[in-house]
């Protein structure tokens, strides 16, 4: 029996982190990203670009189309996929700045979510959804309206659909994660940011100069470790750093 994991952004950072981690306990990797990395020979890309939203669909439908559903033990979808979007105040943004974050943060996973959820409703094996969420979502940091808007958005977002799952047969568990200050391109653009931009830019920065910056390889761990022991209940919402 195969267990599978599809993830959205799998080709770097964290999404690489937790491809690696979970191909090297003998899940099949699928990741949906614009780019591949052709470094990352083990995992089946899917070309897609996220923030269009009628594009995701026709991309899932044809990574099931592939897959048998009596040869699965598990099945596990991960919302990776993010962007910390133009680090300013957010009456200097453009409407497009202000749309981009939130379709690629909010609608992209709303939409796999429920594609995952349609196309799975009578498979008889373990069903699962982690959305890849932050302490943004709770924490509001000037400059940041959207990622924080977008990640508080995923978190109720989770919570909806887990009671609407919980007392369905062969229903999908789904849990929210933050996996705490991961050492990504996402915090190199935040260092790269103006003081002007963001006030917050020297805490980050200090993040970084004492080594308190997590691996994606660390966090990945993290998560494979609440997953198989079974500390990802549906509707959870947790941050790895209190675990």
């Amino acid at each position: 029996m195969e267990k599978i994991l599809i993830i959205t952004g799998g080709n770097k950072g964290l999404g690489l982190g937790l491809s690696k981690f979970y191909n090297n306990k003998g899940y099949h990797i699928i990741s949906i990203s614009r780019d591949m990395n052709g470094d990352a020979t083990f995992i089946d890309h899917y070309p897609c670009d996220l923030s269009k939203h009628e594009t995701i669909k026709p991309v899932l439908n044809h990574i099931f189309s592939h897959i048998d559903k009596e040869l699965i033990s598990e099945i596990t979808l991960i919302n990776n996929a993010g962007y910390l979007g133009e680090i300013n105040t957010l009456d200097k943004l453009e409407p497009a700045e202000v749309a981009y974050p939130i379709q690629l943060n909010l609608i992209a996973p709303l939409v796999l979510t429920s594609t995952f959820i349609d196309l799975t409703r009578d498979w008889n094996c373990k069903k699962q959804i982690f959305n890849i969420s932050s302490g943004a979502a709770v924490n509001a940091y000037e400059s940041w309206a959207m990622y924080c808007s977008s990640k508080a958005g995923l978190d109720m977002m989770t919570k909806v659909v887990a009671k609407e799952q919980d007392n369905i047969e062969n229903g999908v568990s789904i849990a929210s994660i933050y996996p705490g200050i991961v050492d990504t391109n996402m915090q190199n653009s935040i260092r790269s940011t103006s003081d002007e931009n963001f006030k917050h830019k020297d805490k980050f920065v200090s993040f970084y100069e004492e080594g308190k910056l997590y691996s994606p390889e660390f966090v990945a761990e993290k998560i494979y470790k609440l997953d198989t022991s079974g500390k990802l209940p549906n509707g959870t919402i947790i941050d790895i750093r209190n675990t």
